[in-house]
């Protein structure tokens, strides 16, 4: 049985038919030859870009030679309302300083003291299923709120009740469902006198979500100056300067930092375990080797973490599959020649885990489910050349160890005391919004193991 696939489409789309369909989801607009293609072109009379999925292309652009590919300017088009100047928009020094601020609060030390509050908030999280008054139950909505729950809870040392929490969540999935991802501009250059694809409800949501961290952060930056912060990863990322500089970050550059973290860190996440619940679903064989070595957990340590194999196998599995973010935009700064194509300076390089993922000449059986698949010789080779949910290279998310422990994490907790079942005619469609999710959501039936 293989998970069902975005409705194929024809080879050859007229370009009025695709921006008609990019507009309305990306997924949609993508002709079936692409995976298969190591490479396609894009060209219209307003832009130029090119898709690559051949493994030592991607290596060039994202690991050999990334200051040449900087991200491109217009993918602020449709996240800087939000997002600011944050490390997810920057490109060189500005780029460079936010990492070395960033980069220590994430590492292999801070992840085990992080673990006691993702842990704190999916055991929130079985309790309030416990109650759950229907057993039919929409699944984006449960990884949503938990998700949020684990950053505040590990940024803040805040539950997703507390009051401008539940703000910011409550905003924010106003502005997931209104927003793509990647806004059309991402990949046409289009003049500056054309109107922009985000709404006057987005902008409006994003100043108010923007103003509600700013409370967050304006509280937290008080607390550390009265000697009260707790020692979370709010705290951590205020108060460490830049290595070269000496400089921590200004509020309001914090506040764009937040903002990434809330976006990178909930919306990815509640993307991610979503899809591998519903996989869970519709492979009950699997769901029950979850369950059954989710017992380590009992144990309530951070160690428990390295006997959750077969989780992380079927969480990296859910990352394949349905990768978060289904596609990244690079800009070329010099003139470039790839498989015999002259490519011009300022074109847009698209990098796609969703067809790069499912290659069909890079996976075995690329479109079936199949978590054993990490354990042999394809799989283990397809990690290193042909996997990247979390991006790869110098600009590899900062959070992908934090998402590590927390997806298997979740999903084991929630198996261990939940068994997930479909529900007949409730087939999910994926589609992208600010992640891929599912077009009128992941329904599933919820019973009590």
């Amino acid at each position: 049985m293989t998970p069902p696939k975005p409705e194929p489409r024809p080879d050859n789309v007229p370009l009025w038919r695709y921006i008609k369909l990019f507009r309305q989801d990306i997924l949609s607009a993508q002709p079936q030859r692409l995976y298969r293609a190591w490479m396609a072109e894009f060209r219209t009379l307003f832009f130029r870009s090119y898709m690559i999925n051949q493994p030592d292309l991607i290596d060039i652009v994202l690991k050999d030679r990334p200051d040449d590919f900087p991200k491109s300017d217009r993918i602020r088009e449709g996240l800087r309302p939000l997002l600011g100047n944050s490390v997810f928009l920057t490109n060189g020094e500005t780029w460079n300083r936010q990492r070395r601020i960033i980069d220590p609060a994430f590492e292999g030390g801070r992840l085990k003291d992080t673990f006691p509050a993702m842990l704190d908030a999916a055991r929130s999280c079985v309790r309030r299923l416990q109650h759950a008054p229907d057993p039919e139950i929409e699944v984006e909505e449960i990884t949503s709120h938990v998700a949020a729950d684990v950053i505040f809870r590990t940024l803040f040392s805040v539950p997703i009740e507390h009051e401008i929490a539940a703000q910011v969540f409550e905003k924010f999935r106003d502005y997931q469902r209104a927003q793509p991802l990647l806004n059309l501009a991402a990949f046409v250059r289009m003049p500056q006198w054309m109107p922009r694809l985000h709404s006057g409800r987005t902008r409006r949501n994003a100043r108010e979500i923007r103003a509600l961290i700013g409370q967050l952060t304006r509280d937290r930056a008080a607390a550390i100056r009265a000697g009260t912060a707790p020692d979370d990863l709010a705290t951590k990322i205020m108060t460490t300067p830049d290595p070269e500089t000496g400089r921590c970050f200004e509020t309001e550059e914090m506040i764009d930092q937040v903002a990434i973290f809330f976006l990178a860190g909930h919306e990815t996440s509640a993307s991610a375990l979503a899809w591998a619940l519903y996989l869970m679903a519709r492979y009950p064989d699997w769901q029950d080797k979850v369950a059954a070595e989710a017992s380590a957990l009992d144990q309530g340590d951070f160690a428990a973490m390295s006997r959750l194999r077969i989780s992380r196998d079927v969480f990296r599995e859910a990352l394949r599959l349905y990768p978060p973010v289904p596609m990244m935009v690079r800009e070329n700064t010099c003139p470039e020649r790839f498989r015999n194509r002259d490519v011009p300076v300022g074109s847009q390089i698209v990098l796609s885990p969703w067809h790069l993922q499912r290659h069909e000449r890079l996976w075995e059986r690329p479109d079936e489910f199949d978590p054993a698949r990490w354990q042999t010789e394809n799989g283990r080779a397809c990690q290193r050349q042909a996997f990247m949910p979390f991006s790869a290279g110098p600009r590899v998310c900062t959070g992908a160890g934090f998402a590590m422990v927390e997806g298997p994490l979740l999903l084991s907790m929630l198996l261990r005391y939940f068994r997930f079942d479909t529900i007949q005619g409730r087939d999910p469609v994926p589609v992208a919004h600010l992640t891929v999710r599912a077009r009128d959501g992941i329904w599933l039936r919820l019973s009590g193991r």
